[in-house]
């Protein structure tokens, strides 16, 4: 096998597909990634941890076909230190590869191809859908953060999508909060489309977005698989499969009680007081009055510490306390100027939202104080 390639195709390709690669695994092979040559200037790369596959062509100059498997990470560390000059390869018949770059030189030894698994990349049956790139992501990064952790092995560690008419919703929880997010797509055929996703997964098709310029993706389910696609790459996964809570129940109709919060200086108050926050329980707690809001935490043995911002706030004096790690993580999605906080009381869920915006909330549980 030969062939030559740019040095940034090749490594933004290899950055699509590596973080699917299983660096310790039992099987050793699990830790490269697949290259071959599917035409005179295209090559086809390929990684998978069986739970995650990742297959992307790149354009290149094949001067001799074939097919190879290289440690993905090795192969990323050398492309992206090498000069601009083309890189160019050549595979002998004991999977070596021998990689020059202007005047740098590598031997990298590999593993034959025969030893890669089987990637099933289309699916025989099932439903399909395309959908506007730009809304998917949107709502992918502001809900998969809130769902269980990966180890978790139940539904909750998904991500709920559907499509009704023109309207996507996606939706996670993790039992102690919940985010959901809603954005206009054409669905010009009027499709119904639902889907659990691992949150996970949707995690690595964000990240993987940054490395490509389609403005549309098309996704495509069977019973327990799922595929995503844009223009030259697959992402193909597991999809879970149950009945998502009713999540839509759990959001309070109305509330009592209600602040403005300038977004950044409520991170920063929060940054200050957690230092020194109990790490066994990350409990903050807040004290909303009259113009003031008022933040402390303490840890035994240890000290305490506070601070105060102002607000805009409507209803009773409320002392609350919650998991300050929640706050943040939607802070820090959420990019807006102010944040809405609507409350109740002090035992029930709280709603946050970005000010003037029904489509996108975050809802969190507080933690009951001891008196």
């Amino acid at each position: 096998m030969k062939f030559s390639v740019d040095k940034e195709v090749i490594l933004n390709g290899l950055k699509i597909v590596e973080r699917a690669t299983v660096p310790k695994g039992l099987q050793p092979v699990l830790a490269n990634v697949l290259i071959e040559s599917v035409s005179a200037d295209t090559l086809k790369l390929s990684a998978t941890s069986f739970d995650l596959t990742v297959v992307t062509n790149i354009n290149c100059q094949v001067e001799q076909e074939g097919k190879i498997t290289l440690p993905a990470k090795r192969l990323s560390d050398i492309v992206s230190r090498l000069g601009n000059a083309p890189v160019n390869f050549e595979i002998n018949e004991d999977n070596i590869a021998v990689i020059t770059s202007g005047k740098s030189k590598f031997d990298i030894i590999g593993i034959s191809a025969a030893e890669f698994p089987v990637i099933e990349d289309e699916l025989t049956e099932g439903e399909t859908i395309e959908i506007e790139m730009k809304p998917f992501v949107t709502c992918a990064k502001m809900t998969s953060f809130a769902a269980a952790g990966y180890e978790t092995n139940n539904l909750l560690s998904g991500v709920i999508c559907s499509i009704n008419d023109k309207i996507l919703e996606m939706a996670s929880t993790d039992g102690n909060r919940l985010a959901r997010a809603k954005e206009f797509v054409k669905n010009d055929e009027n499709k119904d489309f639902s889907m659990i996703v691992p949150s996970k997964i949707l995690s690595e098709f964000i990240r993987m977005t940054s490395y490509v310029e389609d403005e549309n993706v098309t996704i495509s389910k069977e019973k327990s698989r799922i595929i995503f696609k844009t223009g030259t790459t697959k992402l193909i996964s597991r999809l879970m499969e149950g009945q998502y809570p009713k999540y839509n129940q759990l959001i309070p109709t109305s509330f009592g009680k209600q602040a403005l919060v300038n977004r950044d200086k409520l991170i920063s108050a929060l940054e200050i007081v957690s230092t020194m926050i109990d790490e066994k329980t990350s409990i903050v707690k807040f004290e909303f009055t009259d113009g003031v809001l008022k933040m402390n935490a303490d840890t035994p043995d240890a000290g305490a510490s506070e601070d105060k911002i102002e607000i805009s706030y409507s209803g009773e004096d409320l002392l609350i306390a919650f998991n300050y790690r929640y706050l943040l993580d939607f802070l820090k999605i959420a990019e807006v100027e102010e944040v809405l906080i609507q409350m109740n009381t002090n035992l029930s869920a709280a709603v946050l939202r970005p000010k003037s915006e029904e489509d996108y909330l975050y809802l969190i549980m507080p933690v009951q104080l001891r008196v």
